[in-house]
């Protein structure tokens, strides 16, 4: 426990989430963005935001990346320059439509959504139509549809979803997840599908990843007698929306999404005798630690760390940017001090 010296404040109990923030995955897919800026110089192109965090986004615009929707925006004088996919994954048209523009591209899709890619193809080879458990129009749901036939996948959003489907070949259906999904809710769901197709045949592995289930446990564990939970995230973030609605289902009286401190509104604040804080997977510690010192000038904190596990997962960035080394300068980058280094 740590606190401050403000006796004249307000007492506040700050339950701490871990782990929180980055994964292995958003650390890889900035991480490579930095190594291509370091080894090919700016600009280097990223198709999408390379992770659901605008903070992020802004310091690798410093830097001298530039983020585009679609390859076409790639002037023919930068066509030499690397593209860097997002970590979130993308459908097989796009590297396709990459390599007939003879574009450089560098994919930072994360390995955990990757797998299940892997997953869903197989299902469509063995002969099953597959099911995805997901959000529509999210990048990465999008990105796993779009590794299969039109006409091969169908997307399930809910249970109401899961009651209703029907299909030609009940007999022979294989699901997969989105990996940013609330555990419990996809729990469900699976339920409810096995309960009316009794064949459906899950993947070889877990879809929901490591650090998505990570959090959402450390946030159940903290959330009970919370007066108030944020969760520092983006509004398009999946993972950080999931922690909202599994902190006020766990025991939080309230629960906000929040990006920085600015936007915390004090006199809503003023009575919180316990707070809970965590941060979805693309949200730096800097961040975290701006929202707490917000706290500690206001309140009388102490601090209580609720960790669920410690993870140790580090994922290795594509071969072509393994020969340049990130300085702690580029590391401290990496991890939100958005200095200029490079």
């Amino acid at each position: 426990m740590t606190s401050t010296l403000n006796t004249h404040l307000s007492p506040l109990e700050l339950r701490l989430c871990g782990p929180r923030g980055f994964c292995a995955g958003v650390d890889r897919a900035i991480q490579m963005v930095v190594l291509a800026l370091k080894k090919y110089g700016a600009p280097v192109y990223v198709r999408h935001e390379i992770v659901h965090n605008r903070y992020v986004v802004e310091g690798l615009q410093e830097q001298g990346a530039i983020f585009i929707e679609e390859l076409h925006e790639i002037p023919a004088e930068h066509r030499a320059q690397p593209v860097i996919f997002s970590a979130h994954g993308v459908p097989k048209s796009v590297p396709a439509d990459a390599e007939a523009k003879n574009l450089f591209y560098l994919d930072a899709t994360c390995p955990l959504v990757s797998k299940v890619h892997k997953q869903a193809m197989r299902h469509q080879r063995l002969g099953r139509h597959v099911i995805l458990i997901g959000h529509s129009g999210h990048p990465e749901v999008i990105g796993t549809m779009g590794q299969l036939p039109e006409g091969s996948v169908t997307l399930v959003e809910t249970e109401e979803d899961a009651l209703t489907i029907e299909f030609d070949d009940p007999d022979n259906l294989g699901f997969v997840t989105q990996t940013t999904l609330s555990v419990d809710d996809t729990a469900g769901i699976i339920t409810l599908l096995q309960k009316r197709f009794p064949n459906l045949l899950a993947p070889a592995a877990e879809s929901i990843c490591y650090a998505t289930t990570n959090r959402q446990e450390a946030v159940k564990q903290a959330a009970p007698g919370c007066d108030l939970f944020l969760i520092v995230g983006a509004p398009n973030s999946s993972n950080s929306k999931r922690l909202v609605e599994v902190a006020e289902r766990a025991g939080a009286k309230r629960s906000l999404l929040v990006q920085r401190a600015e936007e915390l509104n004090w006199d809503e604040m003023k009575d919180i005798k316990v707070l809970g804080l965590s941060a979805g997977a693309s949200a730096p510690e800097i961040i975290i630690n701006e929202i707490i010192e917000a706290f500690k000038s206001r309140f009388n904190v102490s601090i209580e760390l609720a960790e669920f596990t410690i993870e140790t997962e580090n994922f290795l960035v594509n071969r072509q940017l393994r020969d340049v080394e990130l300085t702690k300068a580029d590391m401290a980058f990496v991890n939100g001090d958005h200095s200029p280094v490079l």
